[in-house]
């Protein structure tokens, strides 16, 4: 961008015309937030990393610094363009009862379409096109749950919402059921305001958690959550959480569902996030059946495909071993007993015993 253009720039207009194509976009909402956090960010985040409560993700730790330090990612950053949209699908079967089947699957709501990440970045780049129309040449790199990127807390530092206690972004008016993306910009813009947290004494996102996962108040553990055994994990789910994970085969929505302020939130209207292939209620046995190829052509364009097959048939071992007694979960079962990943072959031993346990308890 050239001195004269910057001199020119009615930019409060220019952030106002931003919010108003993003909603046209299809984002419930945009805020303008600094490209900088502040050093408490920096200061909680290695202390959980210190703790090693990010597990395997090693990229954490690698890219910590940068997380919170987005000047630094991109340099010549000056202001960041927060976006939210909506993924709960309405057609979604209603999760509590899903939950309370043991014999089907239940995996995270914002999976069960397509591919956010592509989604979203499309979007975001067709924002990125319009400002530039506008605004002439300008630096940016736009991002969802891309990058080192701490999307929570720049989100709520642009008042977008606030950080829950269980560490998702919430707002009043649609609660915590949705995407967030960011454009990084060398634009001056006006920021938004930072708006206050609302939680107050509700600590029911801490208590319904299955593995207790929400250590204290804005702090995860990710070692036991179920989000991160289900996804981020590479190895099978160590033993003593197997039986907590329930029939939680990818993710786990538990502290947003007893959250109140979902009550407001609201369900997509993008296509690409609709239910596929009845992923919201399909049983344990239907999707064990799946071969490899079925896998990657069933699930291509899917956020779930990342984990590969090996890691799905483990996590649907461990749903299967926690079902109630099935003579036939117990012959599916056997079938991959002597799978050559072991990956898989261990929890389906796991599996048998503990069915062979229910059939004995009568």
């Amino acid at each position: 961008m050239t001195e004269k253009s910057y001199q020119n720039m009615d930019y409060p207009e220019l952030a106002r015309q931003i919010k108003a194509w993003a909603r046209e976009l299809g984002f419930a909402d945009a805020r303008i937030g600094k490209a900088e956090l502040p050093e408490e960010a920096g200061r909680k985040l290695q202390a959980w990393l210190d703790e090693g409560c990010h597990g395997e993700m090693d990229y954490m730790a690698r890219h910590g610094a940068l997380r919170v330090r987005p000047a630094e990612l991109v340099p010549g950053t000056l202001t960041i363009i927060s976006v939210r949209m909506p993924y709960w699908p309405a057609e979604a079967q209603a999760s509590e009862s899903v939950l309370q089947d043991g014999r089907l699957a239940y995996l995270s709501r914002y999976a069960l379409g397509r591919d956010y990440h592509k989604v979203i970045r499309a979007r975001l780049q067709k924002l990125a096109d319009q400002i530039k129309q506008a605004a002439g040449d300008f630096g940016y790199r736009v991002f969802t749950d891309s990058a080192p990127v701490a999307e929570v807390a720049l989100a709520a530092q642009s008042g977008l919402g606030w950080r829950g206690k269980h560490t998702l972004l919430l707002n009043r008016q649609q609660g915590s059921l949705f995407f967030l993306g960011e454009v990084f910009t060398d634009l001056p813009l006006p920021v938004d305001q930072e708006e206050q947290g609302h939680c107050g004494r509700c600590t029911r996102c801490i208590d319904v958690c299955p593995t207790q996962a929400i250590t204290a108040p804005y702090k995860v553990d990710a070692r036991r959550c179920i989000s991160y055994l289900t996804i981020e994990l590479k190895s099978a789910i160590p033993l003593e959480l197997r039986p907590l994970i329930g029939n939680r085969v990818y993710g786990c929505d538990d502290c947003q569902l007893i959250c109140p302020w979902n009550r407001f939130a609201v369900n997509t209207v993008e296509a690409d996030f609709a239910v596929r292939h009845g992923l919201d209620q399909v049983s344990l046995l239907e999707l064990f059946s799946w071969s490899e190829a079925m896998f990657k052509e069933k699930l291509a364009g899917s956020p779930i495909y990342r984990i590969g097959y090996a890691k799905w048939l483990s996590n649907l071992a461990i749903g299967l071993g926690n079902a109630p007694y099935d003579p036939a979960i117990v012959a599916a079962l056997v079938l991959r007993a002597d799978d050559e990943d072991e990956l898989v072959a261990e929890p389906v031993r796991w599996a048998l015993q503990q069915q062979g346990l229910r059939q004995m308890a009568g």
